[in-house]
């Protein structure tokens, strides 16, 4: 053996192997551990903060928000995180993708067109949304019996789930006198239709100010609901008012 440690040629290829495992543990152990290597922290938590804040926490903390879908939750309010991955402590190197889901808010939907339809079918139309169907007026009008002639909300209108939608149901022309509709808290447009649609007139109408509703909402009415008058009878008006507006019939 000693003989061959003797040869230089032996002697300079083991150097060389020797070299090259030297070589191997350094890269293992020392270089590429220190290449690779970045810092680790803790996630913070962002869940219910502003997507803003929360974006600004993660950025300050080395760390890259990502915005995810939006979904509807009325635990939290529009706009806030209600969810967020890595979750809140969990390790991490800087620099890691933080997904952030937002809240919606309450979901809406938009209201149907109901007019012209049974009862038995607007509240499907209704509850097939996640609306339900409010208060039914029975009233006499010149549309088909049974028919819904107006709504309380226009079709397009944007409610939260859940909420309720009156109607106003006709009875069709009664003999027996006509059922004064319920005026109140509607415009004086959509007064108007409901009285001709019940073969009614508008009598005097008397403006009122107000600074809680808009202009020309109805405030009050004489005869009163439910009163049964002859058709082509007047309902008088109490209207709320503009700045240049005066009383009138």
């Amino acid at each position: 053996m000693k003989n061959y440690l003797k040869n230089p040629r032996i002697r300079k290829i083991l150097y060389y192997i020797a070299g090259f495992f030297i070589f191997v543990l350094i890269m293992n152990y020392i270089v590429m551990p220190w290449y690779v290597y970045e810092p680790e922290k803790p996630v913070p938590k962002v869940v219910g903060l502003k997507a803003e804040d929360a974006i600004n926490i993660l950025k300050s903390a080395d760390l890259s928000p990502v915005l995810g879908d939006t979904t509807y939750d009325e635990k939290y309010p529009k706009g806030s995180v209600i969810y967020q991955r890595p979750n809140a402590g969990e390790i991490v190197k800087i620099n890691r993708r933080i997904y952030l889901f937002i809240s919606g808010g309450e979901p809406t939907v938009i209201v149907p067109t109901l007019i012209g339809k049974s009862v038995r079918d607007a509240k499907f139309s209704l509850e097939r949304l996640g609306l339900n169907l409010g208060k039914i007026d029975s009233l006499t009008s010149s549309s088909p019996t049974d028919m819904i002639f107006d709504q309380q909300y226009a079709s397009g209108t944007t409610l939260k789930k859940g909420d309720y939608v009156g109607v106003s149901l006709s009875i069709g022309n009664s003999t027996g006198g006509i059922v004064v509709p319920n005026l109140i808290g509607k415009s004086l447009t959509e007064a108007e239709k409901i009285l001709t649609d019940s073969t009614l007139k508008v009598g005097k109408i008397n403006y009122q100010p107000s600074v809680s509703l808009l202009p020309n909402t109805v405030l009050d009415q004489y005869p009163s609901t439910g009163i049964r008058v002859i058709s082509g009878s007047t309902i008088d008006l109490f209207v709320t008012k503009t700045s240049n507006t005066v009383n009138g019939n």
